[in-house]
């Protein structure tokens, strides 16, 4: 696989940094890949500016920040209007239609539209929102296995809340899927 380019955006307290970390390891350590992950996030501790990229390739990797993302993964509007035109002509536009409430045409990129934070409210705790993300981007990208990230997930949630984190990632997982199958069939019909 050659470079695959992930950047997650959000707001800090989201867990927009260690989403990050978590499909950084799933690809280094679970599936044997070369991964960088590395975060920003503005001076407030929450509710400021946060993105987190990670590199994944089956080679080394010899530039370790994003020169163009494959995908990207919004959870804020700010996110959005920052992030959003950077994404690869082709590339993966995952947003949350629930915060990202200006939505503007994103040429020459898939999109979905994933309400991660309804995920996990219905599942009760609004926090597991992140993990919904990482489950839809380990969906449409189909760089990294299913259990590389959910042995990930187990490792660095707190102990005890791994059914929960585990749960939401499933739900936003299965959500994309049907979305990029409903997609497929509607291009095809």
């Amino acid at each position: 696989m050659p470079r695959y380019e992930i950047r997650l955006g959000g707001l800090g307290g989201q867990g927009i940094v260690l989403a990050g970390v978590i499909l950084g390891t799933a690809a280094a350590i679970f599936d044997g890949k070369h991964a960088t992950q590395t975060q920003s996030y503005g001076p407030e501790a929450r509710g400021g500016a946060c993105k987190s990229e990670v590199v994944i390739s089956d080679q080394e990797i010899d530039y370790p920040r994003l020169e163009r993302p494959d995908l990207i993964g919004i959870m804020s509007q700010e996110a959005f209007e920052k992030y959003v035109d950077d994404v690869k002509p082709g590339g993966i536009v995952i947003y949350d239609p629930d915060m990202v409430l200006n939505f503007k045409e994103v040429k020459n990129a898939r999109t979905y539209a994933v309400p991660t934070v309804k995920i996990a409210e219905k599942l009760g705790k609004r926090i597991v929102a992140n993990m919904a993300m990482i489950g839809s981007v380990t969906a449409a990208s189909k760089v990294l296995g299913i259990q590389s990230v959910e042995k990930a997930i187990v490792r660095f949630v707190p102990r005890g809340t791994d059914k929960l984190n585990l749960e939401a990632f499933r739900t936003g997982y299965d959500f994309t899927l049907k979305l990029s199958e409903e997609t497929k069939n509607a291009r095809t019909a």
